[in-house]
């Protein structure tokens, strides 16, 4: 079975109130841990096998999972506190025993198909596949009017511009572009552009990344309205 690689393991500054006590991953939504929310979207797909990259205060997702709470299969790697995205993916090579395997992070649900992703990266032939969002804004847009007035506002709008989503898929020769202890978000994929080994999976349906306490707010108000548009399951 294509296994899951989830990076679980950086300290979300950005939620130090909540992450003083579990990592980010654990962070609730719904009553249920973020990490669980995005392993049941692949479970609902048919990827139950996981390998979780642990970090900061990796004991507590060790503790969540080891009562069975689900039929995956669950691999929890203590990756180091500080190690980088690229090192946590060649600190868990040996548990990769599939020419193909899917990656994402610890704080982010989306809707999105990980067999859609699949087809789009074996059609593609390349080392890897992201996903592409559509970029969004928190702030309110502006047109001007050459007369000096606001002609229009449009209120947090999504961008015509496309930004890394998340999640991925790739042949396990990805790791051969990835040195020693590297932020795979920097020269990693930018090896792979460069060698034009880098395929777009464009999703324009529901994605979301809970950097923020007032995103995990967002998320648990939309939970608790029923407006789920991840829960695929």
């Amino acid at each position: 079975m294509i296994p899951v690689v989830i990076l679980c393991g950086g300290r979300g500054m950005r939620l130090n109130e909540h992450t003083e006590s579990v990592p980010k991953p654990m962070i609730e939504v719904g009553g249920m841990p973020i990490l669980w929310h995005i392993m049941k979207g692949y479970a609902a797909h048919g990827f139950k096998r996981f390998i979780l990259c642990l970090g900061y205060k990796g004991e507590k997702i060790r503790e969540f999972f080891s009562g069975g709470i689900e039929d995956w299969g669950i691999n929890c790697v203590d990756t180091g506190l500080e190690t980088e995205t690229g090192g946590r993916f060649r600190q868990v090579e040996a548990f990769i025993d599939t020419p193909v395997f899917f990656a994402t992070y610890g704080d982010n649900v989306s809707d999105v198909s990980a067999a859609e992703i699949l087809a789009t990266h074996k059609r593609s032939g390349c080392v890897a596949t992201m996903t592409c969002v559509r970029a969004s804004t928190t702030f309110g847009i502006l047109d001007l009017a050459p007369d000096g007035l606001v002609s229009a506002f449009r209120e947090k709008p999504r961008l015509d511009m496309y930004m890394n989503g998340g999640f991925f898929c790739f042949n396990r020769g990805v790791l051969d572009y990835i040195l020693d202890n590297e932020v795979f978000e920097k020269e990693p994929l930018q090896r792979l552009v460069a060698g034009r080994q880098l395929a777009a999976h464009v999703h324009d349906g529901y994605w979301a990344c809970m950097d923020t306490f007032k995103d995990n707010q967002a998320l648990n108000e939309a939970w608790a309205r029923g407006e789920t548009p991840w829960r695929v399951w």
